[in-house]
């Protein structure tokens, strides 16, 4: 054995000890911490490129303006005391608020988009109808249809003197063609090269995927909810059939909070400073709801993404509705949902029954039978594939926005959600879920009565619900 082969092979074990004590000091369970040790120091060679892909939870060079920029400190107190609610909430909003880092802010409405005709359509038309600024950000663009028509429209409102910034994720858009980006920018449209962002430039951002998806005009009317941008989003794909998913419109201040949010990722991806070009008065809506976007991310100080769903299902005391195209929870959110049904709670948990992606939807299956053991309904949407991400918490709280049920969006994504306090929300929420309801079944097979594939491939994917 060469010299050269005794030092690489050295400088391999030194580096898998090295993230060993790191999967020591920093994994949140120690089972965890265990099956990275033993991984990394018998097979370094498949230990320590996975520990570089998979092995990280916490984005520590993320830096947020609600925690770092005095003037935005001082501007979120202003804020919250210009917004205040006029009488507390019936949902004890003081946990979520917390997560968030900002304050549940009054005279806002919310519109629920079902689909990507009535998404697109209400985006092209705000979009359309801008005079000032347009804010786009989506975790998946397509150089398709409705990718082009999207382009099309921006470019014209940039040919209108409208300032217009465009970003996207670099994993989620890695099939983004450079020809769509330049045609952006050759129409005036201000555009951030994923390849050029800063910090993490390559396939090693696996872990830290920003998965939100945003739209935001003039400071007055913003979006969020499931919707990518591609044609499969619009029901074109057959192999997906009608694409099930919610986006949700939103105007009030709850708007400039979703505005806040993609200035920090903008300032992330670019060091540009947006604050003093942006319009911070949204004005208050008739409907007067109050509400406020919880985002969340692997640069939080806390476990913001399962916290959120924590806090969520443990205030529930009638019901819990939950929509996700994907169930793989960690043991906190699956012992809170188990602990809410057997209190008597109307726990409900929307999943597809199409597969988009195979091992999420295989770990969902490990997890059935022990929830509805507990009383949990697991209910299977077939009417297509369903990507929503919903829920509605008694007649008190809905909630619409980008985050799955599942380990990846709790811990590894960065997200957000757009959450109202309004029985009337909360009352167009449920109308909309009891729709989804009639085009699904109610699980009643446990594990060991479905087909042999889902028997032995569930406990196998479960094993990597840490990623998922």
């Amino acid at each position: 054995m060469s010299t050269i082969l005794i030092l690489l092979l050295i400088l391999l074990e030194a580096t898998a000890i090295w993230f060993a004590w790191r999967a020591i000091s920093s994994a949140r369970t120690s089972q965890g911490a265990v099956g990275w040790v033993v991984f990394l120091v018998t097979a370094p060679y498949l230990g320590v490129p996975l520990y570089l892909f998979l092995g990280h939870h916490k984005f520590s060079k993320y830096l947020t303006g609600r925690r770092n920029s005095e003037e935005v400190i001082e501007g979120i107190k202003t804020f919250r005391e210009a917004h205040a609610p006029e009488v507390p909430t019936e949902f004890p909003s003081e946990a979520l608020e917390r997560i968030s880092e900002l304050p549940v802010v009054r005279g806002n409405n919310m519109r629920i988009l079902i689909d990507g005709n009535e998404t697109f359509d209400a985006i092209f038309e705000a979009i359309d109808a801008a005079q000032n600024y347009i804010l786009v950000q989506f975790y998946i663009v397509h150089d398709d249809e409705l990718g082009r028509v999207l382009r099309d429209r921006l470019i014209a409102a940039a040919k209108r003197s409208v300032t217009v910034r465009f970003m996207c994720d670099p994993v989620g858009s890695i099939k983004l063609p450079n020809t769509y980006l330049n045609e952006l920018r050759a129409g005036g449209v201000r555009v951030v090269d994923p390849s050029q962002m800063r910090g993490p430039k390559n396939r090693f951002q696996l872990n830290f995927r920003n998965h939100r998806k945003t739209v935001v005009v003039d400071g007055t009317v913003g979006f969020t909810g499931g919707l990518n941008v591609g044609d499969e989003y619009m029901g074109r794909d057959p192999k997906f059939g009608d694409w099930r998913d919610t986006h949700v419109e939103l105007r009030g201040p709850v708007v400039s909070q979703l505005q806040l949010v993609f200035v920090e990722d903008w300032h992330w991806a670019t060091e540009e400073i947006l604050i003093p070009d942006m319009n911070w008065e949204a004005g208050h809506m008739a409907e007067n709801m109050s509400g406020l976007i919880v985002p969340t991310g692997p640069g939080d100080e806390m476990e913001t993404g399962a916290l959120f769903f924590f806090t969520a299902i443990a205030n529930a005391k009638k019901r819990i509705w939950i929509a996700s195209p994907y169930f793989v929870p960690d043991a906190d959110v699956l012992t809170v949902l188990k602990h809410a049904a057997l209190q008597g709670v109307d726990v409900r948990i929307l999943v597809p029954e199409v597969i988009d992606h195979k091992i999420p939807w295989l770990a969902a299956f490990a997890y059935f039978d022990e929830i509805r053991h507990a009383g949990v309904q697991v209910w299977r949407y077939q009417s297509g594939f369903m990507h929503q991400k919903a829920l509605v918490v008694d007649d008190t709280l809905a909630a619409i926005g980008t985050t799955n049920m599942d380990n990846r969006s709790f811990r590894l994504n960065f997200e957000a959600m757009a959450v109202f306090f309004d029985s009337r929300a909360a009352k167009a929420t449920a109308s909309m879920l009891e729709k989804d309801f009639e085009r699904s079944f109610v699980l009643n097979k446990t594990l060991t009565q479905q087909p042999r594939h889902i028997r032995v491939g569930a406990p196998i994917a479960r094993l990597f619900s840490p990623v998922l």
